[in-house]
Protein backbone atom coordinates (compact mmCIF):
# COMPACT_ATOMS: atom_id res chain seq x y z
CA UNK A 1 0.00 0.00 0.00
CA UNK A 2 1.43 3.52 -1.26
CA UNK A 3 2.40 5.81 1.74
CA UNK A 4 0.48 9.29 2.13
CA UNK A 5 1.86 12.12 -0.08
CA UNK A 6 4.52 13.99 1.38
CA UNK A 7 2.17 16.98 0.96
CA UNK A 8 -0.26 14.91 3.27
CA UNK A 9 2.46 14.75 6.15
CA UNK A 10 2.69 15.14 9.85
CA UNK A 11 4.65 18.76 9.27
CA UNK A 12 3.24 21.59 10.19
CA UNK A 13 5.22 23.92 7.74
CA UNK A 14 5.81 22.22 4.54
CA UNK A 15 9.68 22.55 2.75
CA UNK A 16 10.54 22.45 -0.20
CA UNK A 17 13.06 23.22 -3.25
CA UNK A 18 11.89 25.55 -6.18
CA UNK A 19 13.25 25.96 -9.74
CA UNK A 20 16.38 23.15 -9.78
CA UNK A 21 15.59 22.48 -13.01
CA UNK A 22 16.11 26.07 -14.76
CA UNK A 23 19.89 27.61 -14.91
CA UNK A 24 20.05 30.32 -12.31
CA UNK A 25 17.47 29.02 -10.65
CA UNK A 26 15.48 32.11 -9.45
CA UNK A 27 18.76 34.50 -9.72
CA UNK A 28 19.41 36.39 -12.12
CA UNK A 29 23.07 37.27 -11.39
CA UNK A 30 26.21 36.75 -13.09
CA UNK A 31 28.49 35.14 -9.62
CA UNK A 32 30.62 32.33 -10.95
CA UNK A 33 28.90 30.04 -8.68
CA UNK A 34 25.51 30.83 -10.34
CA UNK A 35 23.27 27.58 -10.58
CA UNK A 36 24.13 25.77 -13.94
CA UNK A 37 21.21 23.67 -13.79
CA UNK A 38 23.48 20.38 -15.06
CA UNK A 39 21.56 17.11 -14.63
CA UNK A 40 23.95 16.14 -11.79
CA UNK A 41 22.93 19.38 -10.29
CA UNK A 42 19.38 18.43 -10.73
CA UNK A 43 20.36 15.08 -8.98
CA UNK A 44 22.45 16.10 -6.29
CA UNK A 45 20.22 18.74 -4.93
CA UNK A 46 16.69 16.30 -4.88
CA UNK A 47 19.36 13.86 -3.09
CA UNK A 48 20.30 16.08 -0.32
CA UNK A 49 16.33 17.34 -0.06
CA UNK A 50 14.99 13.97 -0.10
CA UNK A 51 17.34 12.89 3.02
CA UNK A 52 16.85 15.69 4.73
CA UNK A 53 13.10 15.10 4.94
CA UNK A 54 12.15 18.13 2.83
CA UNK A 55 8.54 17.05 1.35
CA UNK A 56 8.26 18.30 -2.53
CA UNK A 57 10.71 19.55 -5.47
CA UNK A 58 8.51 21.69 -7.82
CA UNK A 59 10.03 22.60 -10.88
CA UNK A 60 9.03 25.56 -13.28
CA UNK A 61 7.93 25.56 -16.46
CA UNK A 62 10.22 27.79 -18.97
CA UNK A 63 10.10 27.38 -22.93
CA UNK A 64 12.35 30.59 -23.43
CA UNK A 65 14.21 32.39 -20.97
CA UNK A 66 14.85 36.35 -20.82
CA UNK A 67 18.36 37.33 -22.37
CA UNK A 68 20.88 39.13 -20.51
CA UNK A 69 24.58 38.36 -20.72
CA UNK A 70 23.53 34.40 -19.28
CA UNK A 71 20.27 33.98 -21.43
CA UNK A 72 18.85 33.43 -18.27
CA UNK A 73 16.52 30.23 -17.61
CA UNK A 74 16.81 29.28 -21.39
CA UNK A 75 18.32 26.10 -20.38
CA UNK A 76 15.34 24.51 -18.52
CA UNK A 77 14.83 20.71 -18.11
CA UNK A 78 11.21 19.62 -19.19
CA UNK A 79 8.95 18.55 -15.84
CA UNK A 80 7.38 15.49 -16.63
CA UNK A 81 10.50 13.82 -17.42
CA UNK A 82 12.59 15.63 -15.35
CA UNK A 83 10.21 14.22 -12.45
CA UNK A 84 10.31 10.97 -13.53
CA UNK A 85 14.08 10.26 -13.32
CA UNK A 86 13.86 11.90 -10.10
CA UNK A 87 11.22 9.46 -8.85
CA UNK A 88 13.62 6.47 -9.67
CA UNK A 89 16.91 8.17 -8.23
CA UNK A 90 14.94 9.57 -4.49
CA UNK A 91 13.31 7.65 -1.64
CA UNK A 92 10.29 10.16 0.11
CA UNK A 93 10.21 13.09 -1.53
CA UNK A 94 7.37 14.50 -3.41
CA UNK A 95 8.31 15.63 -7.27
CA UNK A 96 5.82 18.03 -9.19
CA UNK A 97 5.38 18.87 -12.47
CA UNK A 98 4.46 22.14 -13.66
CA UNK A 99 2.20 22.34 -16.74
CA UNK A 100 1.06 25.01 -19.25
CA UNK A 101 -2.29 23.98 -19.78
CA UNK A 102 -2.44 25.62 -23.22
CA UNK A 103 0.51 23.69 -24.87
CA UNK A 104 0.10 20.39 -23.45
CA UNK A 105 -3.64 18.05 -24.15
CA UNK A 106 -5.23 17.24 -20.72
CA UNK A 107 -5.07 13.38 -22.36
CA UNK A 108 -1.13 13.33 -23.24
CA UNK A 109 -1.25 14.63 -19.54
CA UNK A 110 -3.19 12.46 -17.73
CA UNK A 111 -0.89 9.18 -19.22
CA UNK A 112 2.83 11.30 -18.61
CA UNK A 113 1.25 12.15 -14.70
CA UNK A 114 0.49 8.70 -13.64
CA UNK A 115 3.04 7.64 -15.34
CA UNK A 116 5.32 9.57 -12.60
CA UNK A 117 2.73 8.68 -10.53
CA UNK A 118 3.57 4.98 -10.44
CA UNK A 119 7.33 4.98 -11.02
CA UNK A 120 7.46 7.26 -7.40
CA UNK A 121 4.65 5.13 -5.68
CA UNK A 122 1.78 7.77 -5.07
CA UNK A 123 4.59 10.84 -4.71
CA UNK A 124 3.70 12.73 -7.77
CA UNK A 125 2.36 16.30 -7.66
CA UNK A 126 0.79 18.43 -10.63
CA UNK A 127 1.17 22.59 -10.32
CA UNK A 128 -1.38 23.88 -13.08
CA UNK A 129 -0.36 27.34 -14.52
CA UNK A 130 -1.68 28.74 -17.71
CA UNK A 131 1.43 31.20 -18.90
CA UNK A 132 1.62 34.64 -19.05
CA UNK A 133 4.87 35.23 -21.59
CA UNK A 134 3.33 35.45 -25.16
CA UNK A 135 7.02 35.03 -26.75
CA UNK A 136 6.66 31.52 -25.29
CA UNK A 137 3.63 31.09 -26.95
CA UNK A 138 4.60 32.43 -29.88
CA UNK A 139 7.57 29.68 -30.49
CA UNK A 140 4.04 26.77 -30.47
CA UNK A 141 2.68 29.51 -32.94
CA UNK A 142 -0.40 30.03 -30.31
CA UNK A 143 -1.69 33.40 -28.63
CA UNK A 144 -2.17 33.40 -24.84
CA UNK A 145 -5.66 32.55 -23.94
CA UNK A 146 -8.01 35.22 -23.06
CA UNK A 147 -10.11 32.86 -20.33
CA UNK A 148 -7.24 30.52 -19.48
CA UNK A 149 -8.79 29.51 -16.22
CA UNK A 150 -12.06 28.31 -17.90
CA UNK A 151 -10.05 26.28 -20.46
CA UNK A 152 -7.65 24.55 -16.96
CA UNK A 153 -11.44 23.74 -15.64
CA UNK A 154 -12.34 21.68 -18.66
CA UNK A 155 -8.12 20.26 -18.76
CA UNK A 156 -8.59 19.14 -15.44
CA UNK A 157 -11.77 18.29 -15.26
CA UNK A 158 -11.12 15.91 -18.38
CA UNK A 159 -7.92 14.43 -16.48
CA UNK A 160 -10.03 13.53 -13.80
CA UNK A 161 -12.77 11.83 -15.68
CA UNK A 162 -10.23 9.73 -17.58
CA UNK A 163 -8.66 8.34 -14.49
CA UNK A 164 -12.40 7.34 -12.55
CA UNK A 165 -13.83 5.77 -16.22
CA UNK A 166 -13.68 2.35 -16.60
CA UNK A 167 -15.28 3.24 -20.39
CA UNK A 168 -13.91 5.70 -23.02
CA UNK A 169 -14.86 8.61 -22.51
CA UNK A 170 -16.46 11.40 -25.13
CA UNK A 171 -15.88 14.63 -24.11
CA UNK A 172 -17.63 18.31 -25.36
CA UNK A 173 -16.30 21.54 -24.35
CA UNK A 174 -15.48 24.69 -25.16
CA UNK A 175 -11.63 23.87 -25.85
CA UNK A 176 -11.63 20.25 -25.85
CA UNK A 177 -13.15 17.04 -27.95
CA UNK A 178 -12.42 14.08 -27.26
CA UNK A 179 -13.87 10.44 -28.71
CA UNK A 180 -13.36 7.58 -26.96
CA UNK A 181 -10.81 8.70 -24.93
CA UNK A 182 -8.85 6.30 -22.46
CA UNK A 183 -5.54 6.23 -20.31
CA UNK A 184 -4.43 3.85 -18.34
CA UNK A 185 -3.18 3.20 -15.99
CA UNK A 186 -5.01 5.83 -13.76
CA UNK A 187 -2.83 7.54 -11.51
CA UNK A 188 -2.15 5.58 -7.50
CA UNK A 189 -3.44 9.01 -6.04
CA UNK A 190 -7.23 9.00 -6.14
CA UNK A 191 -9.14 10.97 -7.93
CA UNK A 192 -5.99 11.82 -8.80
CA UNK A 193 -2.06 13.40 -7.73
CA UNK A 194 -1.80 16.35 -5.21
CA UNK A 195 -2.62 19.53 -7.81
CA UNK A 196 -1.31 22.92 -6.77
CA UNK A 197 -1.96 26.49 -8.96
CA UNK A 198 0.13 29.26 -8.92
CA UNK A 199 -1.82 32.32 -8.94
CA UNK A 200 -2.25 35.86 -7.94
CA UNK A 201 -5.32 37.22 -9.64
CA UNK A 202 -8.70 36.41 -9.61
CA UNK A 203 -9.45 34.38 -11.60
CA UNK A 204 -6.86 31.78 -11.14
CA UNK A 205 -7.41 32.00 -7.72
CA UNK A 206 -11.14 30.99 -8.29
CA UNK A 207 -10.07 27.69 -10.21
CA UNK A 208 -7.40 27.23 -7.43
CA UNK A 209 -10.81 27.16 -4.67
CA UNK A 210 -12.61 25.38 -7.04
CA UNK A 211 -10.23 22.73 -8.24
CA UNK A 212 -6.91 22.22 -6.44
CA UNK A 213 -5.62 21.00 -3.02
CA UNK A 214 -2.94 23.90 -2.78
CA UNK A 215 -3.05 27.79 -4.35
CA UNK A 216 1.17 28.33 -4.79
CA UNK A 217 1.14 32.64 -3.85
CA UNK A 218 3.69 35.34 -3.42
CA UNK A 219 3.93 38.09 -0.93
CA UNK A 220 5.74 41.26 -0.56
CA UNK A 221 5.53 42.58 2.83
CA UNK A 222 5.19 39.60 5.95
CA UNK A 223 2.42 42.02 7.25
CA UNK A 224 0.50 41.54 3.89
CA UNK A 225 1.30 37.97 3.54
CA UNK A 226 -2.12 36.68 5.62
CA UNK A 227 -4.59 38.79 3.51
CA UNK A 228 -3.63 36.13 0.49
CA UNK A 229 -4.18 33.18 3.14
CA UNK A 230 -7.86 34.70 3.76
CA UNK A 231 -8.37 35.70 0.40
CA UNK A 232 -8.29 31.83 -0.82
CA UNK A 233 -9.78 30.64 2.43
CA UNK A 234 -12.49 33.12 1.31
CA UNK A 235 -12.80 31.61 -2.17
CA UNK A 236 -12.23 28.11 -0.78
CA UNK A 237 -15.18 28.45 1.46
CA UNK A 238 -17.87 29.47 -1.40
CA UNK A 239 -16.61 26.68 -3.22
CA UNK A 240 -17.52 24.17 -0.50
CA UNK A 241 -13.88 23.06 -0.24
CA UNK A 242 -10.71 23.60 1.92
CA UNK A 243 -7.33 25.03 0.21
CA UNK A 244 -4.01 24.72 1.78
CA UNK A 245 -1.43 27.84 0.89
CA UNK A 246 1.66 27.84 0.12
CA UNK A 247 4.45 30.23 -0.81
CA UNK A 248 8.37 31.40 -2.27
CA UNK A 249 11.25 32.50 -1.10
CA UNK A 250 14.72 33.05 -1.90
CA UNK A 251 17.08 32.11 0.60
CA UNK A 252 20.67 33.14 1.42
CA UNK A 253 21.32 31.41 5.42
CA UNK A 254 25.11 32.28 6.76
CA UNK A 255 26.74 32.34 9.77
CA UNK A 256 26.08 35.99 10.61
CA UNK A 257 23.77 38.42 9.24
CA UNK A 258 26.69 40.77 8.15
CA UNK A 259 27.75 37.67 5.90
CA UNK A 260 24.63 36.98 4.24
CA UNK A 261 23.69 40.60 3.39
CA UNK A 262 26.90 41.09 1.99
CA UNK A 263 26.16 38.19 -0.19
CA UNK A 264 22.80 39.47 -1.06
CA UNK A 265 24.07 42.69 -2.28
CA UNK A 266 27.13 40.75 -4.32
CA UNK A 267 24.89 38.88 -6.19
CA UNK A 268 21.60 40.53 -6.40
CA UNK A 269 23.07 44.27 -6.92
CA UNK A 270 26.60 44.09 -7.88
CA UNK A 271 26.73 41.51 -10.22
CA UNK A 272 22.91 41.31 -11.29
CA UNK A 273 22.41 40.98 -14.91
CA UNK A 274 20.90 43.76 -15.61
CA UNK A 275 19.91 43.27 -18.60
CA UNK A 276 17.63 40.17 -18.06
CA UNK A 277 16.62 41.70 -14.77
CA UNK A 278 14.17 44.64 -16.76
CA UNK A 279 13.50 42.20 -19.71
CA UNK A 280 11.78 39.54 -16.46
CA UNK A 281 10.28 42.16 -14.90
CA UNK A 282 9.11 44.07 -18.33
CA UNK A 283 7.48 41.08 -18.86
CA UNK A 284 6.19 40.19 -15.54
CA UNK A 285 4.48 43.44 -15.29
CA UNK A 286 2.70 43.34 -18.33
CA UNK A 287 1.43 40.02 -19.14
CA UNK A 288 1.35 38.36 -15.67
CA UNK A 289 -0.58 38.68 -12.17
CA UNK A 290 1.88 36.81 -10.32
CA UNK A 291 3.01 40.02 -7.39
CA UNK A 292 1.77 43.12 -5.70
CA UNK A 293 1.84 45.59 -8.59
CA UNK A 294 4.11 47.64 -5.63
CA UNK A 295 7.00 45.21 -5.56
CA UNK A 296 7.67 46.15 -9.44
CA UNK A 297 8.92 49.70 -7.88
CA UNK A 298 9.89 48.56 -4.49
CA UNK A 299 11.94 45.37 -4.58
CA UNK A 300 14.42 45.04 -7.87
CA UNK A 301 16.91 43.52 -6.12
CA UNK A 302 14.09 41.14 -5.21
CA UNK A 303 13.70 40.13 -8.66
CA UNK A 304 17.65 39.76 -9.10
CA UNK A 305 17.37 37.53 -6.15
CA UNK A 306 14.72 35.15 -6.28
CA UNK A 307 12.04 36.35 -9.46
CA UNK A 308 10.43 39.24 -6.90
CA UNK A 309 9.97 36.48 -4.32
CA UNK A 310 10.05 37.29 -0.64
CA UNK A 311 13.99 37.22 0.84
CA UNK A 312 15.06 35.11 3.55
CA UNK A 313 17.98 36.92 4.11
CA UNK A 314 20.15 36.04 7.48
CA UNK A 315 21.21 33.49 10.32
CA UNK A 316 19.82 30.16 10.68
CA UNK A 317 17.65 31.70 13.84
CA UNK A 318 16.58 34.78 12.02
CA UNK A 319 15.47 32.76 8.81
CA UNK A 320 13.72 30.14 11.18
CA UNK A 321 11.90 33.08 12.91
CA UNK A 322 10.81 34.39 9.53
CA UNK A 323 9.81 30.82 8.51
CA UNK A 324 7.63 30.63 11.66
CA UNK A 325 6.05 34.23 10.94
CA UNK A 326 4.91 32.94 7.52
CA UNK A 327 3.52 29.64 8.75
CA UNK A 328 1.69 32.03 11.72
CA UNK A 329 -0.04 33.57 8.95
CA UNK A 330 -1.04 30.61 7.66
CA UNK A 331 1.31 29.32 4.77
CA UNK A 332 1.06 25.55 5.07
CA UNK A 333 4.37 25.51 3.24
CA UNK A 334 7.45 27.47 1.47
CA UNK A 335 9.16 26.64 -2.09
CA UNK A 336 12.60 27.58 -1.59
CA UNK A 337 15.60 28.86 -4.08
CA UNK A 338 19.10 29.71 -3.60
CA UNK A 339 22.11 31.00 -5.42
CA UNK A 340 23.78 27.32 -5.98
CA UNK A 341 21.50 24.60 -4.52
CA UNK A 342 24.03 22.01 -3.65
CA UNK A 343 26.38 24.59 -1.93
CA UNK A 344 23.91 26.00 0.02
CA UNK A 345 21.11 23.40 1.01
CA UNK A 346 23.21 21.15 2.98
CA UNK A 347 24.19 24.12 5.38
CA UNK A 348 19.97 25.58 5.86
CA UNK A 349 19.28 21.66 6.50
CA UNK A 350 21.45 21.21 9.01
CA UNK A 351 20.80 24.60 11.00
CA UNK A 352 17.65 26.19 10.38
CA UNK A 353 15.50 22.39 10.53
CA UNK A 354 16.23 21.68 13.88
CA UNK A 355 15.27 25.45 15.12
CA UNK A 356 11.42 24.66 12.94
CA UNK A 357 11.48 21.54 14.90
CA UNK A 358 12.20 23.04 18.19
CA UNK A 359 9.47 25.60 17.03
CA UNK A 360 6.77 22.06 16.83
CA UNK A 361 6.79 23.51 13.01
CA UNK A 362 9.02 19.89 11.74
CA UNK A 363 8.65 16.33 13.14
Amino acid sequence: MNKPHPLHGPNRLKLGVFSTNADGGLAITDVPERWAASWQDNLTAAQIADRAGLEFMLPIARWRGFGGRNKVREWSFETFTWAAALAVATEQIGLFMTVHVPLVHPLYAAKALATVDHISQGRAGLNIVCGWNPKEFGMFGMPLVEKGYDQAAEWIEILEKLYASAEPLDYQGTYYRLKEAVSRPASLQVPRPVTMNAAFGGPGRDFAAARCDYLFTTFSEMSDAGKHVADISERADKAGRNVGVYTVAHVVCRPTMEEAQAYYARYAVDMADHEAVDAHMAGKKEFSQSHDPHAYDRYRQRFAGGAGTYPLIGTPETIAADMAAIAGHGYQGIALSFVNYTQELPYFCDHVLPILKQAGLRE
